[in-house]
């Protein structure tokens, strides 16, 4: 048994416009916020040559290859260098150079946290253009 007591049948509904505003408001604020907030630093991907294509382009004979290999000790186009005196070495090595860059090559196998590392010391150098090779390096191979 049901009884209807009262003839009013009023519904009671949400009042969703403040919400909408406030939705509008917020949306408005992360638009104007979030190019700002985008930080980087600015990179230049490697390019690779199609495996055909080796012999159109002369290679630079002056380039510098900064190699790490798996027990961490660093070479600098072959020639093996104490950690402790690398960025001296790399100064010394470009004080005298107009292109200040250098190819840095890693065996697969380190963390990257030590390849940053030599990339700390590569600018720190003074070295304006650091390029990481692409390729798969394993050490003694």
């Amino acid at each position: 048994m049901s009884v209807d007591i009262g003839a009013s049948k009023q519904k009671s509904e949400p009042n969703v416009v403040p919400l909408c505003d406030i939705l509008l408001v917020l949306l408005i604020i992360f638009m104007v916020i979030t190019p700002v907030m985008q930080k980087g630093i600015d990179i230049k991907l490697p390019e690779v040559q199609p495996p055909g294509g080796e012999g159109d382009q002369p290679q630079d004979v002056r380039g510098i290859v900064l190699t790490l290999e798996s027990d961490r000790t660093v070479k600098i186009n072959q020639d093996v260098v104490d950690m402790n005196v690398l960025e001296n070495t790399l100064r010394d090595l470009y004080q005298t150079r107009t292109e200040k860059t250098i190819f840095i090559r890693a065996d697969e196998s380190l963390n990257y946290q030590d390849v940053l590392h030599i990339i700390d010391i590569a600018k720190g150098a003074g070295i304006e253009v650091l390029g990481v090779i692409p390729e798969r390096y394993k050490s003694g191979l």
